[in-house]
């Protein structure tokens, strides 16, 4: 409402001073979102031209009609504009609506979700890195009427947002989480681009990486560098095997040591393996402590016909 406020004046009189900040315009229309929008103040030379159109659409009907009434289909809304200002705080649609050739105009608006690809951005990280990331963007019109008398073209203006805010954004990430953190990232340029465009009736609904392209130097560093940790992986697993391995058989030569005839048996075991393979020659080792009998018994023979002689 309206704030008065009583001052006083020289002599008798009193005066009354109105805040004119605080006055509502008579213009001031508000649509869906609650943007204000100018409304139905033509005045009177406005009034004057809008029941002549409305005169002479009477006198010229039926053919009239067919620039009087106009079609929009369900994913589209008209925005009426009646002598340069918009008729009322909502757009018209889907369906037919009434308009005066002479004096309104409406422009169409698109309500479906739109999807454009971010050009390749060179960005450099915050680990000075340089990459080239490329996305895409898929938004729609929330207010057809903010997204026609807020901005020139929502469309293109989303557009040149889009790559300036995937180069803020991705400016204070490092290499590792760029790789790592796509969901998060995404997640954070849908939230500011949904917020800077609020104001132009556009709707962000969702934002995605699609490529990380690095330099051919810094694919090749990484490779060397992945390439050498498995093979470092790989030498530790190959010694720890070794070294189970080794224990393994120290157990098994101590359970062995106990048992001379256990010793023949894997010997044999041994043997039918290698049979089992089919080869014409077999290399099979003879242990020592089985020819030693042998050699005690010869030396004994040969005392024993040394005295006898």
């Amino acid at each position: 409402g309206l704030r008065f406020k009583s001052a006083p004046l020289t002599g008798m009189h009193s005066g009354v001073l109105i805040n004119h900040r605080e006055m509502p315009s008579q213009d001031d229309v508000r649509d869906s979102d609650g943007h204000n929008v100018r409304g139905e103040g033509l005045g009177c030379c406005g009034w004057t031209l809008v029941i002549l159109s409305g005169i002479l659409v009477m006198f010229s009907f039926p053919i009239s009609i067919f620039f009087c009434i106009k079609i929009v289909k369900e994913y589209e809304r008209a925005v009426i504009f009646r002598l340069g200002r918009v008729t009322s705080g909502r757009a018209k649609g889907p369906g037919l609506f009434f308009i005066l050739p002479c004096t309104d105009s409406f422009v169409k608006v698109d309500l479906r979700t739109v999807s454009f690809n971010i050009p390749p951005q060179e960005i450099l990280t915050k680990d000075s890195v340089t990459v080239a990331v490329d996305g895409v963007v898929y938004f729609r019109v929330l207010s057809a009427i903010s997204s026609v008398i807020n901005v020139s073209n929502a469309d293109s203006c989303t557009r040149l947002l889009a790559q300036t805010t995937l180069r803020n954004v991705l400016g204070t990430k490092n290499l590792s989480e760029l790789l790592s953190d796509r969901e998060e990232i995404s997640h954070s340029m849908q939230v500011t681009l949904d917020a800077a465009t609020h104001s132009w009736g556009i709707k962000v609904e969702r934002v995605e990486i699609k490529d990380v392209k690095l330099p051919l130097q810094l694919q090749r560093a990484m490779a060397a560098e992945a390439e050498a940790t498995r093979e470092a992986r790989a030498k530790v697993i190959a010694a720890e095997g070794e070294m189970n391995a080794s224990r393994a058989l120290k157990e098994a030569s101590l359970v062995i040591a106990e048992s001379p005839s256990a010793l023949q048996l894997r010997y044999l075991q041994t043997l039918t393996t290698i049979a089992s393979e089919k080869n014409s020659t077999i290399v099979f080792p003879l242990p020592i402590d089985m020819l030693q009998t042998f050699l005690t018994k010869g030396k004994y023979s040969r005392s024993t016909t040394s005295e006898i002689l």
